[in-house]
């Protein structure tokens, strides 16, 4: 898979290039390798923005696009690396570390840095070949690669301090999976025997599956709970994974789930006591706060509203008003500017100054299509747009400006 010189340096000419147009201009070129060649640079450009220390890096290889698709950003590797010096700092050494899917290998580059031995199992040569010339690139050291099923491995490995997996969520038509069980490897199929390979095991599961369900499903029929740590991680306030931290020794009924957006970090107890929730009117001239993708998927809307102390303005709202700044709030701030009801009357002097708007609905009759549609107004501009039912049952628009 390692290009050839002529090929190399076409990569380096044209590799700021559309691939499409690279294709037919020079799908006649004999002294080249051109598939392999689109597909370096089409890996290269996505890498810009998903891994730029890696683009950084010259001479790396890129995996074909699904896998390219499939690997993580640098920005949720990097929080994973974070997970793992946690656990080294807590562990005996050596520090042992296996990623069981090890795919294009880009969590297993960053976690290993921490360990004091590594190992890397994935079942493609392709991709064994790739990690092991990228690998001595990026200049990790006690690494080992092995080719193979990981579960028929597993077995030949001695006891780990942290045994990683992201099992693929595809089936064999290629179809996307979510659930555990329908995942390959079989995680659930297996549990016990990984589970007791291992003090600690980091799975990623698809952003889509409940956590609640995900915790359930590998706490089912065992004597004690496993899992001890929720991670929803977000980036660009979308959600991108679900990390569960299984270690048997320490599981708990209620683990601890943190929200991670980028900088914004919010961490509870699911059964922590808390006050009954409040709620609040939303009023002209206040303040507006939506939390962000990583919260709204834990829906832990009454907790966040007793640690900042905010009131929510309606049982499913999803969203909370506050009279002053709140600091380092895990969301977005707007000022409310206007309040209206869907009356015509009360919408025409609000709707005759403002032509587009950004829209969102929180429990709202209508979606935000049918709501844009309603309204006559296009997408887009400074103003933002929640439609959302108060504590008391009215329905409100609410049409905010946002800061910072």
């Amino acid at each position: 898979m390692t290009p050839d010189q002529p090929t190399l340096q076409f990569i380096r000419q044209h590799r700021e290039e559309d691939i499409h147009r690279l294709a037919l201009k020079f799908a006649a070129s004999t002294d080249i390798d051109l598939p392999l060649a689109l597909q370096q640079i089409e890996g290269w450009q996505k890498a810009r923005r998903k891994l730029p220390s890696w683009a950084a890096c010259e001479g790396l290889l890129y995996p074909p696009p699904l896998s390219m698709e499939q690997c993580s950003s640098e920005v949720t590797a990097l929080y994973k690396a974070e997970i793992c010096r946690r656990i080294t700092d807590q562990s005996p050494k050596p520090t042992l570390l296996t990623d069981l899917t090890g795919g294009y290998g880009v969590d297993f580059a960053f976690m290993a840095r921490g360990f004091d031995r590594s190992t890397y199992i994935e079942r493609q040569p392709v991709l064994c070949a790739t990690a092991r010339h990228n690998f001595a690139l990026l200049g990790l050291d006690a690494v080992t690669i092995q080719e193979g099923d990981s579960m028929e491995l597993l077995d030949t490995l001695p006891p780990q301090t942290l045994l990683y997996a992201d099992p693929a969520r595809r089936d064999l038509q290629g179809r996307r999976t979510f659930g555990i069980a329908d995942c390959t490897p079989d995680l659930l199929a297996h549990r016990h025997r990984w589970m007791n390979k291992a003090r600690h095991t980091l799975i990623k599961l698809s952003p889509m599956l409940d956590w609640h369900k995900a915790v359930s499903d590998l706490n089912e029929g065992l004597d004690s709970p496993v899992v001890s740590e929720v991670h929803i991680v977000a980036t660009g306030n979308e959600c991108k994974e679900l990390l569960l931290l299984v270690t048997p020794q320490n599981g708990s009924e209620s683990p601890t789930v943190t929200c991670v957006n980028d900088g914004q970090l919010f961490s509870y107890d699911p059964q922590e006591e808390t006050a009954p929730p409040r709620y609040a009117e939303p009023q002209e001239g206040g303040l507006l706060y939506e939390p962000n993708a990583a919260i709204m998927k834990a829906s832990c809307f009454e907790q966040l509203s007793h640690r900042y102390d905010m009131p929510l303005i309606g049982p499913n709202s999803h969203l909370l008003v506050a009279t002053r700044p709140q600091n380092h709030f895990p969301g977005r701030e707007f000022t409310i500017d206007h309040i209206t009801s869907l009356n015509k009357k009360a919408l025409q002097p609000v709707l005759q100054r403002i032509k587009k708007a950004n829209i969102a609905v929180r429990n709202f009759p209508l979606s935000a299509p049918e709501l844009r549609k309603r309204l006559r107004i296009a997408e887009g501009g400074d103003v933002y747009l929640f439609g959302t039912t108060t504590a008391g049952g009215e329905h409100r628009l609410l049409f905010c400006t946002k800061r910072g």
